[in-house]
């Protein structure tokens, strides 16, 4: 797991560190220690000297971490350059985005320990519950996956199987929706597309219909499927819960109707 390690690092180790592992981009990257953070954006901000920890991941988000709590004072959810380097013989690195345009700035002036760590694969988040209740809680709360999102019917039975959400979205266009409680494949996207299809099929040139794969997460080769299909792709890792009365259902005009 650990790839590499510097305790108590000179400044022109810790940037030579620092530059080879963010570039690899396969990597975890930690440094702890005495450290200044500014911060130039759409607001500007300086954090005090302190001790901080300083995470580095792969798809090159920012994270600084005070000693204490669970959110990070500053933060960069991607970041389009990351360097290192000696400047008055301390190590400072710079992470930067384009749009928005902000930078943020590490100065590192007592580094105590640098960490370039392989973690493996996630194993998938899984939403808790049962797929049927993540489609009645969505069904209820249409507003999570798109806001003006109506859905019409649940389990709608088509010549390729049962599509989890039909709906219409706030243009009037018929949306079709297939859930996931973990990890998205590509053979949910194939899943989709077939639905999309029976019901292009059964409406022909009356209505546009759009595919929506709602999921924690997807895996890279089924979103470049997912795209190239013209299909598309929806977030959900968190779920309200829901409770149905006893007896309730969604009761809704068929497709065909």
């Amino acid at each position: 797991m650990i790839r590499d390690q510097l305790l108590s690092p000179p400044p022109a180790d810790l940037a030579a560190f620092l530059n080879r592992h963010t570039r690899s981009r396969d990597c975890l990257v930690q440094v702890a220690g005495l450290a200044e953070v500014t911060y130039q954006g759409r607001a500007a901000s300086t954090a005090d000297v302190g001790t901080y920890l300083v995470l580095i991941k792969q798809d090159g988000s920012l994270q600084i971490h005070h000693p204490t709590g669970i959110k990070p004072m500053n933060w960069q959810p991607k970041t389009d350059s990351i360097t290192a380097r000696v400047d008055e013989d301390v190590c400072m690195l710079l992470a930067s985005r384009r749009s928005p345009e902000e930078l943020v700035q590490v100065v590192f002036l007592e580094p105590q320990v640098a960490l370039a760590l392989e973690l493996a694969q996630a194993g998938g988040f899984v939403l808790q519950g049962s797929e049927a209740q993540m489609q009645q809680t969505l069904a209820e709360h249409p507003e999570l996956i798109e806001p003006g999102l109506r859905v019409l019917n649940r389990e709608l039975m088509v010549e390729s199987g049962g599509i989890d959400l039909y709906a219409q979205d706030a243009q009037g266009r018929y949306v079709v929706v297939e859930l996931k409680r973990g990890r998205a494949t590509q053979h949910a996207v194939s899943q989709l597309a077939r639905y999309v299809r029976s019901v292009e099929q059964k409406l022909g040139k009356r209505a546009v219909v759009r595919g929506i794969l709602a999921a924690p997460s997807i895996t890279t080769p089924a979103r470049l499927e997912l795209e190239n299909r013209g299909l598309e792709f929806r977030e959900v890792s968190a779920l309200p819960s829901a409770v149905a009365p006893a007896g309730s259902g969604l009761v809704q005009p068929s497709l065909f109707d």
